[in-house]
C-alpha cells in the first residue's frame, strides 16, 4: 500500500482484526451485489469505503423518484438511469481503489455463473425468489460463500450460507420453493433506515469473510423488529432433502 492507501484505511489498519494483511486481503478481493436498491446501496457504499478491490454490480432497473426514500446510493439526479451506472458512479467517486464492474442486465443462467465464479463472496439483496433461488442455486454449484438480507415494512433479516464448505444449509433449506410471489416495498411499504441497517450488516459479514475472521452469523438467521427495537437469532439446519446441498439430492 502507498502513503495515500495507508491513510485512507489506517481505522481499520489500528484493528489487530484487520491490521496491514488484512486490508491487503481486502484490496485483493472482490464482491457481487445482486440488486442495486436499498440494501445493496450500504452494502456496495460501505465495501467500497473499505477497499474491496472490486465490485460487481447486477442490476437490470432503473432508479425512480419512489427508490429515494431508502436507496441512499442514488439522488435526484439519478432518476431515469441505470441502478448500476448510478452506483458506479457513486462507488468510483468514493475510492478510486475499487474497480467497478456492471451487470446491467436481467441475470441469466450463464452470465450468473460465471459472475459468481469471478468473485469471492456474493451479496444478495434482490426482492424476489426466483432470483434469489438461482443466486443460491450458483453459489452452490460454484463454492461461494453467500450472504442474504430481506427487508419488509418494519421487519429485516440476515443470513450467512458458507456454501463454499461442506455441511451447512443453503438458502433452499430455508425457504423451499414455491409458486407463491414475494411481496415487495413497493406493495407493502419500509422504514426508510431499515435497509440500511440490514445492507451494512450484509457488508459487515462480507468483510469478515474477505479477511479471513470469524464467520459469527454461519449456519443461523438473524431477525429484527424495527417497530420493537428487537433481534432474534436463529439456528438453521440443512434440509436433508434439498434440492441443492443434501447428501442425496
Amino acid at each position: 500500500m502507498n502513503d495515500e492507501q495507508l491513510l485512507r484505511y489506517s481505522r481499520h489498519i489500528m484493528l489487530p482484526q484487520v491490521d496491514l494483511e488484512g486490508q491487503q486481503r481486502l484490496l485483493d478481493s472482490s464482491a457481487l451485489i445482486v440488486g442495486l436498491g436499498g440494501l445493496g446501496s450500504p452494502s456496495a457504499l460501505y465495501l467500497a469505503a473499505a477497499g474491496v478491490g472490486r465490485l460487481v454490480l447486477a442490476d437490470f432497473d432503473e432508479v425512480e423518484l419512489s427508490n429515494l426514500q431508502r436507496q441512499i446510493i442514488h439522488s435526484s439526479g439519478d432518476i431515469g438511469r441505470l441502478k448500476v451506472e448510478s452506483a458506479a458512479e457513486k462507488i468510483r467517486a468514493l475510492n478510486p481503489d475499487v474497480t467497478v464492474e456492471i451487470l446491467p442486465q436481467r441475470l441469466t443462467a450463464e452470465n450468473l455463473t460465471t459472475a459468481v465464479r469471478g468473485v469471492d463472496v456474493v451479496l444478495d439483496g434482490c426482492d424476489n425468489f426466483g432470483t434469489r433461488f438461482a443466486v443460491n442455486d450458483a453459489c452452490a454449484a460454484a463454492g461461494k460463500p453467500l450472504i442474504s438480507g430481506a427487508i419488509i415494512r418494519t421487519d429485516g433479516q440476515l443470513a450467512v450460507f458458507r456454501l463454499d464448505r461442506a455441511g451447512g444449509p443453503c438458502y433452499r433449506c430455508l425457504f423451499p420453493e414455491t409458486e407463491e410471489a414475494a411481496l415487495t416495498c413497493s406493495e407493502t411499504g419500509v422504514y426508510a433506515p431499515l435497509p440500511g441497517i440490514i445492507g451494512s450488516m450484509q457488508a459487515l459479514e462480507a468483510m469478515k469473510l474477505l479477511i479471513g475472521g470469524p464467520d459469527g452469523l454461519a449456519d443461523a438467521l438473524l431477525v429484527f423488529d424495527a417497530q420493537a427495537t428487537q433481534w432474534r437469532r436463529l439456528r438453521l439446519r440443512r434440509d436433508p432433502s434439498c434440492p441443492i446441498c443434501a447428501q442425496r439430492p
